[in-house]
C-alpha cells in the first residue's frame, strides 16, 4: 500500500517527465543574491562584484533567462522568418540532382541547406528519397563515407565544418577598463591629479611632483595586477567552456563505428542514435525503429516527434527520447539551424555561487566598518590639523595637506575593503575547475565545486562506475541447465540456431570484419558487445541475418522497463518476436523453455524454481544476468501497418540466460573505504537483481555491519516516515528505476544530506537534477544526462568522484586560508593607523605603502593561497556543512594573536621606536622610524601568508614546494618590497636601511612563525563564538532599554494599525522600521560570519542556493 506522501512523490516526478528536457534552472533567484547587497555603502563595490552576477539592472529589465530560453527564442524567430519568407514564394519546390557528378557530389552546398530548411517530403520522394540523397552524397548508408583524410578534407571544403563563428572575447584592454572603473579608485585618481597640480604650484616642478605621481602609479599598478588576474581566469573558463562544447558521438566511416568530435562531423556521415542522443548536424533519417525526437528547442512543438520515413527531416540540436536509427548528415555548421543560432547568442554565466554570496556579505560587513574607521581618521586628522594650524601657509599649501589626508582616508577603505574574498573564490573555483580536468571530471556548474566538499552520500551507479564496463560471458544456462562454459562445445546446434537469431536481430549493436582479416571488430553498449560477442563464438553469422530478416517492429530498451524487444518477418514470411532484458522480467512472461533438440517444453513451477535458482547462483557470482526468449506471431494478429505497434511481451519460450562478468574496476575498494572514513556515505543504486548487486558491493566494500540491501519495488511502496526510518541504512538498492532513484535522492535531501548522485542514462536527469550535485558519464553517459548535471566524470570512474570531493573541500579550505590572512591584515592595517591618528595626528602608512599593502593582501594573496592543492588530509575531516561557519574559532584565535602581535610591535615601534632603534640623533630618525613600520609590517604579512597555509597544523611548510606559485609570490613581492624601500623614496615615502635595520625587520615578521606555533597548543571551543556570543547575557540596562524599545515599537504598531483601521494609512511608524532594520542587517551580518541566517533570513537564501533550490 503506497502511502499519502508516495502518492504525491510518484505525482511530482510523473508530471516532471511530460518532457524530460524541461528541467528548471538550478541558480538561485536574483531576490536571494540581491539582498546581500541592500544598503550597502561600501564604495568600491565595481571591483569586488566582478565576475558576479549583475543585479544593478534587474529593477530595470526582466531577469536573464537561461541559455537554452534564449536559444529557443532565438531558434523560434529564424524559423518563422524562414517560414515567413518560403510561404511569400508561392510556387512548388523541385530538387534536382547532378546527372554526372565524377568525384564531386550531386548536390551543392545550397541545394542542401534549401532541402533541409524546406522539409517537403513529396520534394524529396521526387527524386528519389532518402537514398538518391545518399548517392548524391557519395555515401552507402552501410558503410558510411570512406573516411581517409582526402575525402574528408573533401566534404568539409565542399560543404563547411561543424564549427560556427564564436562571438569574441575581451581583450587584455577591457578587463583594463573594467578594472579602473572602481569608485575608490578613480577617487585616488582624482586626488592624485589634485595632490600633483597643488605640489607643482606649492613645491615647484622638482619636489612637488613625487606624491600625486606616486598614487597614480601605485592606482595604475592596483589595476594591471586586477585586469591580469582577471583575464587570466577568462582564459581558464574559455578553455573549459570549448572541452564542455566537444562533444564526442559514434559514426559509421569505412564500415567501422568510430568515436569522433562533433567538430570533425562532415556531409555525408551516417550517424547511429540512441535514447538521449543530440542530433549533431542537420540530416534525414535513413533507417529508425520507434524513434521519436524533442524538437521543442528548435520548433517550439511540445510534443515529442516521431520519425520515419515520411517524417524524415532530423534537426540538430534535438533530442532522442525513445527508440534508435541512423541518419545521414545534410548540413552542418552554420549550415544548419542551430548553428545560425548558436552564431548569435552569448552563453555567459555570471551567476554567483553560493560561497560567493555568502563572501559578498561578509565583505561588505567589513567594509563599512572600514569606512566608519576611514571617516573617523580623517575627522581626527582635520580636527588635528586645524588645531596645530601654524599660521603663514599658502590656501595651496592647506588644500594639498587635507587632500593628502583624504587620500589617506580613502586607501584605508582601499585596504579596509576585503574584495579579494569574491576575488579568491573566483580564483580558486577557476583552478580547481582546471585541476580537475587532469583528475578527469569536467566541471560544468561552479557551484558545485564547492558543494562537491559538503556531500555527506554519493548514490552511484554499478556498471562502469564502480565496475569496469569490460563485460564478458562467462556462464549461461540454456537446453535446461546451467552450463560452467560459454564454449561452442557447450550449446547444441538447434539451440544456436534460435539464439543467434535472437541476439543478432535484438541488438544495437554493430559487427564489422575487417578486409584484410582478423577477428571480427565489435560495437555497442558493452552489454550489447558482450553477448554479440558470445554468439560470435559459437557461430553465428552476425551481417547475414540481419540481411536475411527484416525488423517489422522494435521496443528500444531503457532503464525503467529494463527489457528490449523486436518483431521480425523470416524469408518464409513468418513472423516472431524475440525480447531480452533481465533476467527476472523476461522470465516472469515465458510459459515454456527450449531443450537441446530446439523443441518447447512447458516450464512447470519446478522448472521455473530450477530457473531461478540457476539466475541466483550467477548472482552471487557477481554475474549480470541477462535473458532472451522468442515467441511466434499469428499473421492474422500482426497489423498492416506495424510502425508502433506493441507487439505479445508473454507466452514466450525461454531460449538461454547468459551471466555477465563485469570486474570491480581497481583502486574502488580503497577509494569507498576514503569515502566512508571521510564521512560520506557511499551506497550503490542498481538496475541489477538483488544478489548481484549483494556481490558487487561487498567486492566494492559498501555494505557495512548494519546495512542493508533493499529493492525498489519494496522501497517504493513504503509510507515516508517508513523511508525516513529506513533510508540510513540503506546500502544498496537493488533492480530501482529511474523513478526510485529520485525519489531515494529527494527523501536524503528533505533528511539534511547533502547528495551527490551519479547517471548516465536519459531517465536519470531528473535525480541528477535533484541532487545537489549531479555526476554523469562522460563514457556511457547519454547528452540528457551530461545536460542536467554539475559534473561530467570524464572516465567513469569512481575513484575520480572521490577526488571530486577533495577538490571540493579544497575550494572552501582555501577560501578559509585566505579569510584567515586577509582579516589580520585588515585588523593590524586599521587598529595601527586608527591610533595613530588619534594619538600623534599622523599615520606610519601612507596611501601608496597602503595601495601596495592592498595589493600584497587581496590579488597576489588571493592568487598563492586560492591555489593551494588539495591533500588527503582532507579526507580525514568530516564533511563541511551548508551552515559551517566561515570564519571557524581556529581562525578567531590565529587572527587574534597575529594581530595583536603586529599592532603591539608595530605601534611600540611608532612611539618608542626612535630610542630602541638608536636613531634619536639622526636627522633622518622619523623617515626611518616610519619605513622600519611599514617594512615590518609587509614582512609580518608575508611571514603570516605561510601561517595561513596549515591554519590548525603545527607543520607550515608541509607540501610548500608542491606549490610554486605561492613560492613565487613571496618572492616577487620581497622584490618589490627590496625596490620600493630602496628606490623609490620620493615615491613611497621611504628611506634607505641599514642591513642591521634590513635585518631587525625580517626578525620581526619572522617571530609570527613561533607565535602561531605556540598560539596552536591554546584550545578553543566546539562551539562557534558568534553562537556563544549570543547566549552570553547583556547587561540589567541594555536588556531593559531592548525591553523599552519593543514595548514602544509594539504601541507604535498596534497605533498604525488602529489607524488604518480609520481609514489611515498602515504604514510601521519610522523607528519601528529602523528598528526592524538594523536587526535585519545585525542577523545578517552573523549569519554572513557563522553561516546561520533566520528561517526567511539570507543566511537560507544562501542554504537553498548551495542545494541547488530556491
Amino acid at each position: 500500500m503506497v502511502g499519502e506522501a508516495m502518492d504525491v512523490d510518484q505525482d511530482d516526478y510523473e508530471d516532471s517527465h511530460e518532457n524530460v528536457f524541461e528541467i528548471p534552472h538550478k541558480e538561485p533567484e536574483p531576490e536571494a543574491l540581491l539582498k546581500w547587497r541592500q544598503a550597502t555603502l561600501v564604495l568600491n563595490a565595481t571591483r569586488r562584484f566582478r565576475y558576479t552576477a549583475k543585479l544593478n539592472t534587474d529593477d530595470k529589465v526582466p531577469v536573464k533567462r537561461t541559455p537554452a530560453e534564449r536559444f529557443r527564442t532565438s531558434g523560434h524567430a529564424l524559423l518563422a522568418l524562414n517560414r515567413f519568407k518560403k510561404a511569400g514564394q508561392q510556387r512548388q519546390k523541385r530538387y534536382t540532382i547532378k546527372e554526372d557528378f565524377g568525384d564531386g557530389f550531386g548536390f551543392t552546398k545550397e541545394q542542401l541547406v534549401t532541402v533541409n530548411e524546406d522539409s517537403l517530403v513529396e520534394a524529396l520522394d521526387e527524386i528519389g528519397g532518402v537514398p538518391a540523397v545518399c548517392r548524391a552524397l557519395r555515401v552507402d548508408p552501410e558503410v558510411g563515407v570512406p573516411g581517409d583524410e582526402e575525402d574528408l578534407a573533401k566534404r568539409k571544403e565542399e560543404f563547411g565544418t561543424n564549427t560556427y563563428p564564436e562571438k569574441p572575447y575581451k581583450s587584455f584592454l577591457v578587463f583594463v577598463w573594467e578594472a579602473a572603473q572602481d569608485t575608490t579608485l578613480i577617487i585616488l585618481m582624482f586626488c592624485a591629479f589634485l595632490s600633483l597640480t597643488f605640489g607643482l604650484i606649492a613645491e615647484g616642478t622638482k619636489e612637488g611632483w613625487y606624491d600625486g605621481v606616486a598614487i597614480a602609479i601605485a592606482v595604475i599598478l592596483v589595476i594591471f595586477v586586477t585586469a591580469f588576474s582577471d583575464y587570466r581566469q577568462s582564459l581558464q573558463f574559455r578553455g573549459l567552456d570549448a572541452e564542455k562544447a566537444n562533444i564526442q558521438l559514434k559514426v559509421l566511416r569505412g564500415g567501422r563505428v568510430q568515436t569522433v568530435s562533433i567538430f570533425t562531423l562532415v556531409v555525408g556521415d551516417i550517424v547511429p542514435l540512441a535514447i538521449g542522443d543530440q542530433v549533431p548536424g542537420d540530416g534525414l533519417l535513413v533507417s529508425g525503429h520507434s524513434l521519436t525526437i524533442d524538437e521543442a528547442s528548435m520548433t517550439g512543438e511540445s510534443d515529442p516527434m516521431h520519425k520515419d520515413s515520411k517524417r524524415p527531416y532530423l534537426l540538430s540540436g534535438c533530442k532522442v527520447l525513445d527508440g534508435y536509427g541512423s541518419m545521414v548528415i545534410t548540413a552542418v555548421g552554420t549550415s544548419t539551424e542551430w548553428g545560425r543560432v548558436m552564431a548569435t547568442i552569448n552563453d555567459d554565466d555570471d551567476s554567483e555561487t553560493p560561497l560567493q554570496v555568502r563572501l559578498n556579505g561578509l565583505a561588505t560587513s567589513i567594509g563599512k566598518l572600514g569606512l566608519v574607521v576611514a571617516v573617523m581618521v580623517f575627522l581626527v586628522l582635520i580636527i588635528r590639523y586645524a588645531a596645530t594650524y601654524v599660521p603663514g601657509k599658502s590656501p595651496v599649501e592647506v588644500f594639498k595637506d587635507i587632500v593628502d589626508d583624504f587620500s589617506i582616508a580613502v586607501t584605508i577603505i582601499v585596504v579596509a575593503v576585503p574584495e579579494g574574498l569574491p576575488l579568491a573564490v573566483t580564483l580558486t573555483l577557476a583552478y580547481s575547475m582546471h585541476k580537475m580536468m587532469n583528475d578527469k571530471a569536467l566541471v560544468r556548474h561552479l557551484a558545485a565545486c564547492e558543494t562537491m566538499g559538503s556531500a555527506t552520500t554519493i548514490c552511484s551507479d554499478k556498471t562502469g562506475t564502480l565496475t569496469l564496463n569490460q563485460m564478458t560471458a562467462t556462464r549461461a544456462w540454456h537446453s535446461g541447465s546451467l552450463q560452467d562454459s560459454v564454449d561452442r562445445e557447450t550449446v547444441p546446434t538447434p539451440v544456436v540456431k534460435v539464439l543467434s537469431e535472437a541476439i543478432a536481430l535484438n541488438s544495437t549493436g554493430n559487427v564489422f570484419t575487417p578486409p584484410e582479416g582478423g577477428p571480427p571488430e565489435v560495437s555497442g553498449s558493452p552489454t550489447e558487445a558482450a553477448i554479440i560477442s558470445w554468439a560470435l563464438t559459437i557461430g553465428m553469422d552476425y551481417n547475414g541475418l540481419r540481411r536475411e530478416n527484416e525488423i517489422i517492429a522494435v521496443e528500444a530498451f531503457n532503464s525503467a522497463k529494463k527489457r528490449a524487444g523486436v518483431a521480425i518477418k523470416r524469408p518464409g514470411g513468418d513472423v516472431v518476436v524475440h525480447w531480452k532484458g533481465a533476467a527476472e522480467i523476461i522470465l516472469s512472461g515465458c510459459i515454456a523453455w527450449l531443450d537441446a533438440d530446439g523443441a518447447t517444453q512447458p516450464l512447470t513451477d519446478a522448472k521455473r524454481a530450477e530457473v531461478l535458482e540457476a539466475i541466483s547462483t550467477m548472482a552471487a557470482g557477481s554475474l549480470r544476468c541477462i535473458a532472451m526468449a522468442t515467441a511466434p506471431i499469428p499473421l492474422a494478429e500482426v497489423p498492416a501497418e506495424t510502425e508502433g505497434w506493441k507487439f505479445p511481451d508473454g507466452s514466450l519460450t525461454l531460449i538461454s540466460i547468459v551471466g555477465i562478468k563485469d570486474p570491480c574496476r581497481p583502486g574502488v575498494p580503497e577509494a569507498v573505504a576514503r569515502c566512508q572514513h571521510a564521512g560520506v556515505k557511499v551506497r550503490m543504486v542498481t538496475g541489477d537483481n538483488v544478489h548481484t548487486a549483494r556481490a558487487i558491493a561487498s567486492e566494492c566494500g559498501i555494505i557495512t555491519p548494519d546495512g542493508i540491501v533493499i529493492e525498489g519495488k519494496d522501497f517504493r511502496v513504503m509510507s515516508k516516515e517508513q523511508m525516513i526510518q529506513v533510508i540510513p541504512t540503506i546500502d544498496v538498492m537493488a533492480r530501482s528505476s529511474p523513478t526510485d532513484k529520485h525519489l531515494l535522492v529527494k527523501m536524503l535531501r528533505s533528511m539534511g544530506e547533502v547528495v551527490a548522485v551519479t547517471g548516465d542514462g536519459t531517465n536519470d536527469a531528473p535525480a541528477l537534477h535533484e541532487a545537489d550535485i549531479g555526476l554523469s558519464m562522460g563514457l556511457s553517459g547519454t547528452e540528457v544526462a551530461k545536460e542536467s548535471s554539475d559534473i561530467v566524470i570524464l572516465d567513469d570512474n569512481f575513484t575520480s568522484i572521490v577526488k571530486v570531493v577533495r577538490w571540493g573541500r579544497s575550494v572552501f579550505a582555501n577560501i578559509q586560508k585566505f579569510i584567515q590572512f586577509q582579516l589580520t591584515v585588515n585588523v593590524a592595517a586599521l587598529v595601527i593607523n586608527f591610533i595613530s591618528a588619534c594619538t600623534d595626528g599622523h599615520v606610519p602608512l601612507n596611501a601608496v605603502q597602503l595601495l601596495w599593502v592592498n595589493l600584497i593582501m587581496d590579488t597576489l594573496g588571493a592568487l598563492a593561497l586560492a591555489t593551494e592543492p588539495p591533500t588527503d588530509e582532507l579526507l580525514d575531516q568530516m564533511p563541511v556543512g551548508r551552515k559551517a561557519p566561515l570564519i571557524t574559532n581556529i581562525m578567531w584565535r590565529n587572527i587574534l594573536i597575529q594581530s595583536a602581535y603586529q599592532v603591539i610591535v608595530l605601534m611600540t615601534l611608532n612611539y618608542k621606536g626612535n630610542a630602541i632603534l638608536n636613531i634619536e640623533d639622526n636627522p633622518n630618525r622619523d623617515g626611518i622610524r616610519n619605513t622600519m613600520i611599514f617594512n615590518s609590517f609587509v614582512f609580518a604579512q608575508l611571514f603570516n601568508e605561510v601561517n595561513a597555509r596549515k591554519p590548525d597544523k603545527f607543520n607550515i611548510f608541509d607540501g610548500l614546494l608542491q606549490n610554486p606559485l605561492f613560492i613565487f609570490v613571496l618572492v616577487v613581492s620581497t622584490g618589490f618590497q627590496i625596490i620600493i624601500v630602496e628606490l623609490l623614496h620620493n615615491f613611497a615615502k621611504t628611506v634607505s636601511l641599514s642591513w642591521s635595520q634590513w635585518l631587525i625587520c625580517v626578525a620581526i615578521g619572522s617571530v609570527s612563525w613561533p607565535l602561531a606555533f605556540l598560539g596552536k597548543f591554546i584550545p578553543v571551543a566546539k562551539t562557534p563564538m558568534l553562537d556563544f556570543m549570543q547566549h552570553v547575557k547583556a547587561p540589567r540596562w541594555m536588556r531593559l532599554r531592548r525591553k523599552k524599545s519593543r514595548a514602544s515599537a509594539s504601541l507604535q504598531g498596534s497605533m498604525a494599525r488602529s489607524g488604518s483601521a480609520a481609514g489611515a494609512s498602515g504604514a510601521p511608524p519610522v523607528a519601528a522600521v529602523e528598528e526592524d532594520g538594523a536587526y535585519e542587517e545585525a542577523s545578517s551580518t552573523k549569519a554572513l560570519v557563522s553561516g546561520r541566517g533566520s528561517e526567511n533570513g539570507a543566511g537560507d537564501a544562501v542554504d537553498s542556493a548551495g542545494a541547488g533550490k530556491t
